[in-house]
């Protein structure tokens, strides 16, 4: 008799995934070749968001103005429109035709994030039209990812640390994983065990706000801006007041919390308010290496290898300051894992559309404290 398939084997091919993160500086795509046991990125596409766009999305995220749910929709209908033409470029460049794919994994654009709040239950909102995507594109499209985690009491974030765990786990060390979108969050991998996944605190989402404010430039390339700046200790120690970093895991947060706002109030509260836009550039590149770092030796003092991703990684300073934070791990880039810094979010949200089709869990209770492991992501047929 010969033996049984694995689980999911059935839903192996080739899938799109499409991101569009908290630092709403545009979105990636990329098209990979995922089964049950791996997922090969073979293209890759990065398309900015129209500045009005992106204008209405933050504006969204912040409450900002009235009609909101008139506004929403639109936006929805927007960025659904602009994942469909990184799905074209994605088959052209591949000389894929739509029936070629399985499913387009879209995550949507995160506007709200409440997991357990209000009424016991929560919710978290991610702007999408994932309907739209589906015609527009021909494809089957899996979207709303986040929210049966959080109808089975988890934080519904990070969702990741499953990817990373097929991505860049080491059967002989633990190795951990740290994504510095808008938000930073940390992936502990130990051989033989359940990943440990958690937010740590922001990353870009103020970096590039207070760099857009006070140069007109959308981030701070390179970090050397920061670079140029002094760590103002009074502004880092109001900052790093916030009770969120003394949170124990699981936990997740965004910009509902982390916002200019916020650090106007800690500029407020550190008596900063006239400091040099570098100091406080610097101050915000410090905050971000200081509670990854914290939380690495809280949770993976053990660990001598940090793989770094999304666009954090490629800003130099921040990745000094973090190396500088952590004597004796080894922090890279996960380019060096053969999984350029840019690519990995958008290739985890492939390789969870890949689960859904394949009618297989995506989430870690261990991670997000559901009560349980669940088939994450609603599927809108091609």
């Amino acid at each position: 008799m010969s033996p049984s398939r694995p689980p999911g084997a059935g839903a192996a091919g080739w899938y799109i995934g499409l991101m569009s993160g908290t630092s709403l500086d545009g979105l990636d795509g990329v098209l990979a070749h995922v089964d049950a046991g791996c997922c090969r990125v073979v293209g890759h596409v990065a398309l900015g968001l129209e500045a009005a766009l992106r204008s209405e999305l933050l504006a969204l995220n912040q409450r900002a103005g009235t009609d909101e749910l008139h506004r929403a929709a639109l936006a929805a209908n927007a960025l659904a429109r602009r994942y469909a033409e990184a799905v074209a470029a994605l088959l052209q460049a591949a000389r894929l035709a739509p029936a070629d794919i399985r499913a387009i994994g879209a995550h949507g654009q995160t506007v709200r994030h409440q997991p357990g709040m209000h009424d016991g239950t929560g919710y978290t909102l991610q702007l999408n039209n994932p309907a739209l995507l589906a015609e527009r594109s021909g494809i089957a499209v899996v979207a709303d990812f986040r929210s049966r985690d959080v109808a089975a009491g988890g934080q519904g974030a990070p969702l990741v640390p499953a990817f990373h765990r097929q991505a860049f786990a080491d059967p002989q060390r633990t190795v951990a994983v740290l994504n510095l979108g808008g938000i930073a969050n940390l992936s502990v991998l130990r051989p033989g065990s359940d990943p440990v996944g958690f937010d740590c605190g922001p990353a870009n989402a103020l970096m590039d706000g207070w760099c857009e404010r006070h140069t007109g430039r959308p981030y701070d390339a390179g970090g050397t801006w920061a670079a140029s700046g002094q760590v103002l200790q009074s502004l880092l120690g109001a900052m790093l007041a916030e009770p969120f970093f003394a949170l124990p895991p699981p936990k997740s947060t965004g910009r509902d919390l982390f916002h200019m706002d916020w650090l106007e109030r800690a500029l407020q509260a550190a008596g900063c308010t006239g400091a040099a836009p570098q100091d406080v550039q610097a101050t915000l590149a410090e905050l971000t290496a200081h509670a990854c770092a914290q939380e690495m030796q809280r949770h993976a003092p053990d660990c001598r290898a940090l793989v770094v991703c999304g666009g954090g990684a490629l800003n130099a300073h921040l990745m000094a300051r973090l190396a500088a934070h952590l004597p004796g791990v080894e922090v890279g880039s996960s380019a060096d894992r053969g999984l350029p810094p840019l690519q990995v979010e958008a290739a985890a949200f492939a390789w969870l559309a890949h689960q859904c089709v394949a009618g297989l869990a995506g989430s870690l209770p261990a991670v997000t404290g559901a009560r349980g492991p669940r088939i994450l992501g609603a599927i809108y047929p091609a």
